[in-house]
């Protein structure tokens, strides 16, 4: 993006717009521009979802899944911005030809950083039992890729206490051990991850993945620790209607018990519908933090018309998540 500034505003407005031009709804295409101090909703055009955001270094990531028919989805782009407002797209960081095994359907990307490697997690082909996908690991030198295979076969490739291997986090905690957590079909399921990750390591019990599905939960789940707690984050509802939304719990462990809290985000009839599936960054050092996440625009009937929202996300003093306001606006400038 600092190249991009160098160009000055109409260069910049140009590039901006021809880098999104092919797949942008079209309300979206007039939110390129470099003058602006707001994000704006969506940050940045395209039917994109399930957005993993993260940060790295003095940049912010986002990671989503591209919104299309099953068949379509055979890449995945990723987006880049220094301050939350303008953003650089990365297109066709991995694809369907690096991850041969893989053949539609790559889901929900989750990417972490370690020993100066860019590990990408997704979920393929919406596998069932006996079929060949699951959730792989792709890896890269950069964050921008391009990811290649590691494993050349899927992490998980099995279903697990009734739990489809789709929808994959991985939550570092503060000792250091890495935990993947996935599961669609209204289970979830954690596991150590090897550290490094290909493969698991099972818990002191013998078990390898053990279930921690909370109250409603469907899919999407993701964790991160606040003052001493876990919070557990899920999406409930169905991802093709307008009731998606995401609820959490709370606990002292990243295994839980996890009792359903409630849900913060929600449709806004006035501003969007099924609004869901997300991922939240806190700026460090700070009590700074955001949630991003995907929404189907009013009047859009098409499930797979959905774009990609940043707005604040907040916590009272008792260490409650208040409720999400989604917005048009979306969120100030904010740099690293």
């Amino acid at each position: 993006m600092k190249n991009l500034l160098l160009l000055g505003v109409l260069p910049g407005l140009l590039f901006v717009q021809a880098a999104f031009a092919q797949t942008a709804p079209p309300a979206a295409k007039m939110k390129a521009s470099v003058t602006r101090a707001a994000a704006g909703n969506p940050v940045f055009p395209g039917w994109y979802a399930d957005p993993e955001a993260v940060i790295f270094g003095k940049q912010y990531w986002v990671y989503p899944t591209y919104s299309a028919p099953f068949d379509q989805q055979v890449f995945m782009d990723a987006f880049s911005s220094p301050d939350l407002v303008h953003w650089t797209k990365h297109p066709r960081i991995v694809d369907t030809t690096s991850i041969k095994w893989a053949r539609r359907a790559m889901w929900a990307p989750a990417v972490v950083q370690k020993d100066k490697q860019y590990f990408l997690f997704f979920g393929a082909n919406d596998v069932h039992e006996g079929e060949v996908g699951g959730i792989g690991v792709a890896v890269a030198d950069r964050p921008e890729g391009p990811f290649r295979d590691y494993l050349g076969k899927p992490l998980v490739g099995t279903i697990h206490n009734g739990a489809q291997p789709i929808d994959q986090f991985v939550f570092r905690d503060q000792d250091g051990q890495y935990y993947l957590i996935y599961g669609g079909w209204s289970h979830c399921n954690i596991a150590r991850l090897k550290p490094d990750f290909t493969g698991f390591l099972p818990f002191p019990d013998g078990q390898t993945f053990k279930e921690i599905t909370p109250q409603n939960y469907v899919e999407g789940p993701i964790m991160f620790r606040r003052a001493g707690k876990y919070y557990f984050m899920w999406s409930e509802g169905g991802w093709a209607g307008p009731d998606y939304s995401v609820a959490y719990a709370v606990a002292d462990s990243p295994l839980g018990p996890f009792q359903r809290v409630g849900k913060i985000l929600e449709q806004d009839p006035q501003v969007a519908t099924g609004a869901g599936h997300h991922s939240v960054i806190q700026v460090p050092g700070t009590e700074e933090w955001y949630i991003v996440y995907h929404r189907r625009p009013l009047g859009e009937t098409d499930m797979n018309h959905r774009v990609t929202c940043i707005d604040r996300l907040y916590f009272d003093a008792q260490g409650r998540i208040q409720p999400v306001k989604i917005t048009k606006e979306g969120v100030a400038k904010r740099g690293l």
